[in-house]
């Protein structure tokens, strides 16, 4: 008796080392794919270098500015972004119980895009400029961040007020973004349309998410917001989980479900506010990430939140890395790729859902 007493947590611990081994995995598959990231492009640097500049061991007076002016940060803003988004995504789809939602699939991205072209084309929070490195320059990150994650709260509201209605499905939910986006969208084209030419070719530039457009005086703001709201949704794990066994059984666990759902989308708007206010628009990260990870460690929030947010950033990195070298000497918004890898994803599970 007292040995099987003593099995059961030996098999616990056991089946939870398994999931906290897939997690360190991928904390070291972020290290050695950070260390590429700076590596490759148009200039190749070794990786050796790349440590040593790093460290400050042997610094190489020629690869400095590269790598600390250009490289690490964009490197680190797709860490940061990608993180971010994958525990928006994965937020949503548990406090929705919608296996489709993401910030981009329900129109919140959109909705910032929109915010933040207000911003900057009619408040002027961002610097015109007729550059092609960079054609617009945030100049004021936490007014336009504002005003983005004001227009991701209406869209989060009316969210919200669908998935009280009485049988609101996945898909009805995925039509609401559709419908949403292009609201939102057709905003953005307005704003384009009494637009200077520059105005004009900076705001489509600037909707095209790139993580290259991150600098450090933006970086730290946008580092701080998604360190927050991913211990934020850490902290709420349990919360999450009772909610994914329904909103009768998580009440009956003394979980406020309206409290905890208005205030968790209200965290993860801020996130897809500040990101799409600084990098444009990236989509898919938020909904490929969390299925990635479901069908590696299971459902439990204790261990599929901080997964997500590893793959999160493994996703973005490696398909920064991958932007910058698929049509050299071309460099390709990030965007692009993750919209390529994630619309089959997409169509999967929504076919898998009808097929339920």
């Amino acid at each position: 008796m007292h040995t099987e007493e003593g099995t059961i947590p030996n098999d616990y611990l056991r089946y939870t080392g398994q999931k906290l081994v897939w997690i360190a995995a991928g904390l070291v598959l972020v290290f050695f794919l950070f260390i590429l990231a700076i590596s490759v492009g148009a200039v190749a640097i070794p990786p050796v270098d790349v440590i040593q500049t790093l460290l400050g061991i042997g610094t190489s007076v020629k690869w400095d500015r590269i790598i600390w002016n250009i490289r690490l940060p964009q490197a680190l803003a797709a860490i940061v972004a990608g993180v971010g988004l994958a525990v928006a995504g994965v937020a949503m789809q548990s406090i929705l119980r919608n296996p489709l939602a993401s910030p981009f699939t329900l129109g919140i991205s959109s909705a910032g895009a929109f915010g933040a072209a207000v911003s900057i084309i009619v408040l002027g929070t961002g610097r015109i400029q007729s550059t092609v490195a960079n054609p617009v320059s945030i100049s004021n990150p936490y007014l336009t961040t504002i005003v983005a994650f004001f227009f991701c709260m209406l869209a989060t509201a009316i969210i919200l007020l669908i998935s009280h209605l009485k049988g609101a499905s996945p898909e009805v939910m995925v039509l609401t973004g559709v419908a949403l986006s292009s609201l939102f969208g057709a905003g953005v084209m307005f704003l384009q349309y009494f637009s200077s030419d520059t105005q004009l070719a900076a705001v489509v530039f600037w909707t095209f998410g790139d993580v290259g457009r991150a600098t450090w005086d933006t970086l730290p703001f946008m580092a701080l917001v998604v360190a927050a709201a991913t211990l934020f949704f850490i902290y709420n794990r349990w919360n999450y989980n009772a909610i994914d066994a329904g909103d009768e059984t998580a009440q009956g666990l003394g979980v406020n479900v309206a409290r905890t759902r208005i205030v968790g989308m209200t965290v993860a708007a801020l996130v897809s506010a500040v990101i799409v206010a600084l990098l444009g628009v990236i989509g898919f990260v938020g909904l490929v990430c969390p299925h990635m990870v479901r069908r590696v460690i299971g459902d439990d929030q204790r261990f599929l939140i901080p997964g997500s947010a590893v793959a999160g950033a493994i996703l973005l990195l490696a398909s920064d890395t991958v932007a910058r070298i698929i049509v050299a000497p071309y460099i390709l918004p990030v965007a692009v790729l993750t919209a390529f890898m994630g619309a089959p994803v997409f169509i999967f599970l929504l076919f898998r859902g009808y097929k339920r």
